[in-house]
């Protein structure tokens, strides 16, 4: 059966007992981890949000409806990053459409020009915040790692004075330096999943987006063909 922390090793005093380096470590580590989370909650419903209106909006613009009424629904309302870009590309290549001597071609190209603006847009904000949970969950073991290493060497240097050494004399600080490493850790670890699980499911919107564009601009162009 393992033995119980005593008092003097629990987590709490092993915290308050620390160098002051390492509490700022600590610190650091504490305020990164806190933040992470906010941007992994922030991220999360932000995608949700995302899926759930491409969804939506394939769903209705798929299923054959006027592509004016669309346009004007959309800008109405509350848009979702696909119906934002076919926004940008329908609203440009109704301008374009009637500028007298503007040809065909020069109106498609317009129109893929303003979706992929909006495209690049929207892409910013998807992955906004991104680097920051990138940074934590590559950077923090290391960041934990310099604080152990540091309270291990205070402790080894507080020995220097001592005649002879025993390990109750040792494990304390040891023990301080190592909640660094579990501190960084702790920090890392979901900043890594999230960031994964946050790129594969931009990764699956940007397709679709891709998708989206290419399949509209297409149908942009037979009406152009249509019109001419």
């Amino acid at each position: 059966m393992t033995p119980a922390l005593t008092p003097d090793l629990s987590i709490l005093q092993l915290v308050v007992h620390a160098s002051l380096p390492v509490k700022l470590v600590l610190a650091l580590l504490l305020a990164a981890s806190f933040m992470s989370w906010w941007y992994i909650f922030l991220k999360m419903f932000a995608l949700k949000r995302a899926i759930k209106m491409t969804d939506h909006f394939e769903r209705e613009f798929w299923a054959g409806a006027d592509l004016q009424h669309l346009y004007q629904k959309v800008g109405k309302q509350g848009a979702g990053e696909m119906e934002r870009i076919f926004e940008a590309g329908f609203g440009e290549f109704l301008k374009l459409n009637r500028q007298p001597g503007v040809g065909n071609q020069a109106v498609l190209e317009g129109a893929r020009r303003a979706m992929r603006a909006a495209f690049q847009r929207e892409m910013d904000g998807l992955e906004a915040h991104l680097p920051f949970l990138a940074t934590v969950g590559s950077v923090s073991p290391y960041v934990g790692l310099f604080g152990t290493v540091w309270g291990i060497m205070l402790a080894f240097h507080g020995l220097s004075t001592v005649a002879q050494a025993t390990l109750a004399q040792v494990a304390p600080g040891i023990a301080e330096a190592l909640v660094a490493t579990a501190m960084g850790l702790f920090a890392a670890i979901p900043a890594v999943v999230a960031y994964n699980r946050y790129t594969h499911d931009i990764d699956r919107l940007t397709t679709r987006m891709e998708s989206f564009m290419e399949e509209f601009s297409n149908i942009l162009q037979r009406q152009a063909a249509r019109a001419a």
